[in-house]
This record gives C-alpha cells, sequence and structure tokens, in this order.
C-alpha cells in the first residue's frame, strides 16, 4: 500500500535583505510578513536590520536553529521568520532540502521572501568598503601616496585600451576594474589630507554635476537632435565653465605625442582659427602633418597608429614562425 507523504505543518520564511541597501529600507510584503509571524529568528547580533524592526516592535531572537530544529518549531502552524543577508543561510537551506527530499519529516511550506534588493551600482559599496579596509590594514597599501600611484593609473589605462582593441570580455571587465581601483584607491588617499580632504562621494558628486551641467538637452530645456548638436553644446558648456585664456588650456602635454598633435588639431579646428603648421627638418614636423591631417578627416591618428604597429606585431610573430 502506497504512503501518503506527510503534511505540511506550518511555515518556514527565509527572508533576505541586503547589507548594501539603507537598513530600514524592507519591502512592505517584508513588513507584513515580520509583524504575522509567530517567531522571528535572526544567527547575527550585529545585523544591520535588528535596531529598525525592534522600533517598530517586532521581536527578534537571537538563534542559529538546525534545519530540524527549524522544523520542529513551526509545529502547531507558526509562522518562523529567518532574517539572513543577501547570499542567505545556504547551510541552513541545504539540510531544509535535506529532509524535505527524505520524505520521513512533516515539512512546513518553504518561502523565500527578498526583503531588499541591490540598486544597480550597489556593488560599488563593496569596492569603498574593502578599499577602506585595505588602506587601514595592509602594510603596503597603507603607504602610497597620490604621486607614487600616478605611474598605475597610466599603465592601467593602457592595459584598458588594449582589452578593447582585442575585444576580449573578460579581460574588458577585469580591466575597467583596475581603472576603478585607482579612482577609489586615490579617494580614499585624498580622505586623509589634512589641509584639502575629499572622499569618493565628493568625487562621485563632482562627476554628477559636471554630467547634469553638461547635457542640459537631457537634463534642462536644450533641444538636440543630432550627435553634433551635442558637441556643440557640450563645447559651448565647457568654454563657459574653465574660462580659458587659450584653446590649448587644459590640453595634457604628457599625453602620447600623436593624441596630442591630434588634440590640439581639434582645438584649433572648432575655434575656427588657422594656425600655420610649424616648419623644420625631421621627422617630428612630418608626423605633426600626418596627425593633423589624420584628425580633419576624422580618424584618430593614435588609434590609427596603434592598429597599423599590432599588424606590425603579427607580422613579426608570423616571420619568427609563431603564427598570427
Amino acid at each position: 500500500m502506497t504512503t501518503s507523504p506527510p503534511t505540511p505543518d506550518g511555515r518556514v520564511v527565509l527572508l533576505t535583505a541586503s547589507h548594501r541597501v539603507a537598513p530600514g529600507l524592507l519591502s512592505w510584503p517584508a513588513w507584513q510578513t515580520l509583524h504575522a509571524a509567530d517567531r522571528v529568528l535572526c544567527a547575527d547580533a550585529s545585523h544591520p536590520q535588528l535596531p529598525y524592526l525592534r522600533e517598530a516592535g517586532v521581536t527578534v531572537e537571537i538563534a542559529a536553529p538546525t534545519a530540524r530544529e527549524l522544523v520542529d518549531a513551526c509545529s502547531g502552524g507558526a509562522t518562523v521568520v529567518v532574517l539572513t543577508t543577501g547570499e542567505g543561510d545556504r547551510a541552513l537551506t541545504d539540510g531544509l532540502a535535506r529532509l524535505a527530499g527524505s520524505g520521513r519529516v512533516p515539512m512546513p511550506d518553504l518561502e523565500l521572501l527578498p526583503g531588499s534588493y541591490d540598486l544597480p551600482g550597489a556593488r560599488l559599496l563593496d569596492v569603498v568598503q574593502v578599499m577602506d579596509r585595505i588602506r587601514a590594514e595592509c602594510p603596503w597599501s597603507s603607504v602610497p601616496t597620490h604621486r607614487a600611484l600616478a605611474k598605475y593609473g597610466i599603465e592601467e589605462a593602457y592595459e584598458l585600451v588594449e582589452a578593447i582593441e582585442d575585444g576580449d570580455r573578460d579581460e574588458l571587465r577585469e580591466e575597467l576594474g583596475d581603472v576603478l581601483l585607482q579612482v577609489v584607491f586615490h579617494a580614499r588617499i585624498a580622505e586623509e589630507d589634512e589641509e584639502e580632504p575629499f572622499s569618493v562621494d565628493d568625487v562621485a558628486a563632482t562627476i554628477v554635476e559636471k554630467l547634469i551641467h553638461r547635457h542640459p538637452h537631457v537634463f534642462g530645456d536644450e533641444k538636440a537632435e543630432t550627435a553634433e548638436d551635442v558637441r556643440r553644446i557640450w563645447l559651448r558648456t565647457k568654454a563657459v565653465e574653465k574660462q580659458r585664456d587659450s584653446v590649448t588650456d587644459g590640453v595634457p602635454l604628457g599625453q602620447p605625442g600623436l593624441a596630442l598633435a591630434a588634440k590640439l588639431a581639434s582645438r584649433v579646428r572648432t575655434a575656427g582659427l588657422d594656425v600655420p603648421l610649424p616648419s623644420g627638418a625631421g621627422v617630428g614636423y612630418e608626423l605633426l602633418a600626418l596627425a593633423v591631417a589624420a584628425e580633419s578627416s576624422g580618424t584618430d591618428p593614435e588609434a590609427a597608429l596603434r592598429t597599423a604597429a599590432r599588424a606590425y606585431r603579427d607580422a613579426i610573430r608570423t616571420a619568427e614562425g609563431h603564427g598570427g
């Protein structure tokens, strides 16, 4: 004779809450479930939600029950809520799955209820938190200054460009992370400045303000139908912001030569100036003329030369017998 499986008894709710969301910001279904529960359990006495739950009148027991203890707590039709982190309690869920799979234990209804969700960009909070700890506790990371890290910023930027040119998505994601690290690292160092400290939040606030101000066609009343319209608005807004004495102001002279020549040519062309190229003997002046001509035709000379150089690299490897 076939035996029917045991009847479910009670209810277990695994309530997850992201540590990246401000404590207390739970969904309405989560609050309803918490207030209606017979018991609310949490294994972590320092869980950031606890003060807010208690303030809202929810009694929370600090306990870490096993799967069997949790099932027993639901006898008589009780509802037990277990508050966990966003990643959940793997040992507990595995234990409940084993009990349910055995078919020998009357199981309560099991429910996973997300109490809060990460917003886009929430993992950036993890980067800031990890950087804070590394800066405070790592013997190497606690030492560098802005100047000491400058070379790494350049290296990481070049590695990012290489990943883009290679079309390697995994490499691109990793290199973007390395560039982000440089930003967060410098911002963390800047917090320690005794005279003019600023934080990563100040950095973010600055770029947000700049982006909004330079996109009046998105956040304001300006109209832009084409990319060229956007470019004109961008250049006009930048000119008002910077109040430059020369079109060459703000052009970093430390950038690669072809990129520098193209940037200067772009500034001259945008300003409508008629500036003859300097004459002189040597390959430098020839390269300058080529870079200016390339920029005027819409070609990035730095990128063009890099493409040619990579083809040259491949030809060298073929000649060496390494293949493409």
